[in-house]
């Protein structure tokens, strides 16, 4: 299946960028320190679980009306599900906070963001296929 949505020189940029973050990313692992305070934590936290809902009533939305777009809130969706599980696992302390953030993770947030990846994944197909 062909894509002409972008030009050429677009993939090549981004297949560089992405390449070209392989150094920082080592850079960052073994340079930031194991712990830190952040005085936004909380509006983080919630900021993520704002875009969260916006993404899923908006795909609500939009496959109600039988909206193509919807493929695209339900990508960003998902994305925000996994960046969400990640992070909720990756920053819970020990004991009940980690074995509740994981049980979120496995529970809710990757199952949801699956869902969505399907019903985006549905509606590209969909469109290729017109």
């Amino acid at each position: 299946m062909s894509c002409s949505v972008a030009p050429r020189w677009a993939a090549a940029v981004l297949l560089g960028l992405g390449l070209a973050m392989i150094p920082w990313m080592v850079y960052l692992h073994t340079s930031l320190p194991g712990s830190a305070h952040a005085p936004n934590w909380a509006w983080t936290w919630t900021g993520l679980d704002m875009l969260e809902a916006l993404m899923l009533a908006s795909t609500g939305v939009l496959l109600r009306r039988r909206d193509i777009r919807a493929s695209l809130t339900a990508m960003a969706a998902s994305a925000l599900l996994v960046v969400d599980a990640w992070f909720d696992t990756m920053t819970a302390a020990p004991g009940a906070d980690r074995v509740s953030a994981v049980a979120m993770a496995a529970g809710a947030e990757i199952p949801l963001a699956v869902v969505c990846a399907v019903l985006a994944w549905r509606g590209v197909a969909r469109l290729g296929a017109r």
